[in-house]
């Protein structure tokens, strides 16, 4: 396995991870865990990456106007992707209504939907673009994996786990996500 195909693993994990607590959180906190841990872990774990995802789309809108003219077509279909819905900002403010109605669970499964239908489709086109024109360094530069991130996510992941609840699931598969 060659190094990018290290970074992308590791991000795909990152957002199988995220899908799998999003879908956890609206089946389990939109009932009664409203102060149990696994909400802690979960929306530590939630906020955390969506922030990742976040300094990661700002790192390639800078490389992006470095190296493409304001006119040039790969710079104007990336930056029509980073305008689409679904932004992870968007994401943080759902997440965030949802925590505000702990016991309500319309706004979890409210924020499940946009994280599985428009984020994820927003995410996929950024990707796509992404790579079809980014160097090795690109690669490095924008998605900050490194050795300690790797580690800081699987404890993330880890904390998550060992706070599920017995009756929920935790599954890392993305299908339909």
């Amino acid at each position: 396995m060659n190094e990018i195909e290290l970074i992308r693993a590791q991000l795909n994990l990152e957002r199988q991870h995220a899908s799998a607590v999003v879908r956890a959180c609206a089946g389990a906190l939109g009932n009664a865990m409203a102060d149990a841990p696994f909400r802690t872990t979960s929306v530590e774990y939630l906020a955390w990456i969506l922030s990742r995802f976040e300094e990661r789309e700002q790192v390639f809108r800078e490389l992006l106007r470095k190296r493409f003219a304001a006119q040039d077509a790969h710079r104007r279909a990336v930056e029509a992707a980073l305008a689409l819905p679904g932004s992870n900002r968007e994401a943080l403010a759902k997440l965030e209504a949802a925590l505000g109605t702990s016991s309500d669970a319309p706004r979890w499964s409210e924020f499940l939907h946009f994280f599985s239908g428009p984020w994820s489709t927003r995410r996929d086109e950024i990707d796509r673009l992404f790579a079809a024109h980014a160097r090795v360094p690109d690669w490095r530069t924008v998605s900050a994996i490194d050795a300690d991130s790797i580690v800081d996510e699987r404890n993330r992941w880890a904390r998550v786990k060992a706070t599920m609840p017995v009756d929920i699931e935790l599954s890392s598969n993305t299908a339909g996500v």
